[in-house]
């Protein structure tokens, strides 16, 4: 007997999301318009100031401004229903955009270093009140995108991704107003690419740490919550179940984890089919958070009996 279950709490939980979506995408929206005014208000200062730690900012605030483009679409496609064609929709998305973000972020922090490299080797002299003047607007446009964005990025790694990105930007806004301060009143130009240095170096931390879990997801690994060992162990200890194989867990983005598996039951259980089906998805639910499910109950275990995972080679 094969089961697909999508429980009432699921269905709860995609209406919620549906509802949430339209005032999120609204929240992008004013988030793309003041970052794009911030990098034009950082690269025209950096360039009139001669600081490279504004026009370092102001390439990392260009990236923002695509990165939050593509999280705003993302956000967008997610609410597309499924298709013949695509059969789960296009939740994935969410983790290619986020992906998206987290590379652009490194090769960008790349870029930063090298330049650092050269202005620390050659330092130049600096308009330090158009640098501090223009830092301190741009410090405030992200704390504008950050009180915006506030607790929307629990459980959805893309929109993480893109807060991200403010944040790094929002902590290089300080630094380069503390090197305005600096060189305004010792003169240490130095301080520059150093600070330079810290901007990439907070980026590349950041992105780093959002393509290990991208890539983490798009390679459908199991969710860290969600341990094939543990779970098949758990559902053994049912009482109507007597072996599990042929489990398989992935998550189709941050917050929609998904498991199928072959379950053998006791052929002496009293026991309904959809009772023993109902039993093992509240398991699920309540103790992996996993609500999509496609069960196969087996009184006669399969041909991979005995095989908690799919050996099957590919050809």
């Amino acid at each position: 007997m094969h089961n697909h279950s999508h429980d009432q709490h699921r269905h709860h939980d995609e209406a919620h999301t549906h509802s949430y979506q339209a005032p999120l995408q609204r929240k992008f929206k004013f988030a793309v318009l003041v970052t794009f005014c911030v990098f034009l208000g950082e690269l025209i200062g950096g360039i009139w100031s001669g600081s490279l730690a504004l026009l370092s900012d102001a390439a990392h605030v260009m990236s923002d401004v695509v990165s939050l483009l593509i999280s705003w679409l993302a956000i967008y496609l997610s609410t597309r229903p499924a298709t013949s064609s695509r059969t789960y929709g296009y939740h994935r998305a969410e983790v290619f955009a986020a992906f998206v973000n987290g590379v652009s972020l490194i090769a960008i922090s790349g870029w930063i270093f090298y330049a650092a490299y050269q202005r620390y080797m050659s330092p130049t002299e600096i308009k330090v009140t158009g640098m501090f003047i223009v830092a301190c607007l741009g410090f405030v446009g992200n704390l504008l995108i950050l009180w915006k964005l506030h607790g929307e990025s629990h459980g959805n790694l893309n929109v993480r991704s893109a807060v991200l990105h403010v944040i790094g930007d929002t902590l290089s806004s300080v630094a380069v107003v503390v090197g305005g301060v600096i060189i305004f009143w010792i003169g240490w130009y130095p301080i520059d690419a150093i600070l330079s240095f810290l901007i990439g170096g907070i980026i590349l931390f950041s992105a780093v740490n959002v393509t290990k879990e991208a890539v983490h997801i798009l390679l459908e690994n199991s969710p860290k919550n969600a341990d094939a060992h543990t779970i098949a162990e758990h559902l053994r200890n049912l009482e109507p179940v007597r072996d599990v194989h042929d489990l398989h867990i992935w998550s189709l983005c941050s917050n929609y984890p998904a498991l199928s598996a072959h379950v053998v039951i006791d052929e002496n259980t009293t026991l309904a089919p959809d009772g023993i089906l109902k039993q093992i998805n509240g398991e699920l639910q309540a103790h992996f958070g996993i609500n999509h499910t496609t069960l196969q109950l087996e009184q006669v275990a399969c041909e991979q009996a005995g095989n908690l995972f799919c050996n099957a080679q590919h050809s």
